[in-house]
């Protein structure tokens, strides 16, 4: 029975000499988010063969392809003031 009393004596002793145990530090992170991709749509329309000549060549020059091509096209369209005389003759 002392053997025991001595034991739980020199548990309480190594407790107390003993330091707070160091828990790591939780670093905080910021979470990845990925950017918003916008739906897309297949678009399909003929042109004439000679323009998707020009096109493709134009894309070869500036490293860019059909896609990035006709969506600045349409977009730049859409935006110029110049397509105002292309609404008035599509209007039905």
């Amino acid at each position: 029975m002392e053997d025991y009393k001595n034991k739980l004596g020199n548990l309480a002793d190594k407790l107390k000499k003993e330091t707070t145990p160091q828990t790591p530090i939780q670093q905080v992170q910021p979470v990845k988010t990925e950017p918003v991709k916008e739906e897309e749509m297949q678009f399909n329309n003929w042109i004439p063969k000679i323009l998707l000549k020009q096109v493709k060549a134009y894309g070869v020059e500036h490293e860019m392809t059909l896609k990035e091509i006709n969506i600045r096209a349409l977009k730049e369209f859409l935006t110029s003031d110049k397509n105002d005389k292309y609404d008035d003759e599509t209007k039905l």
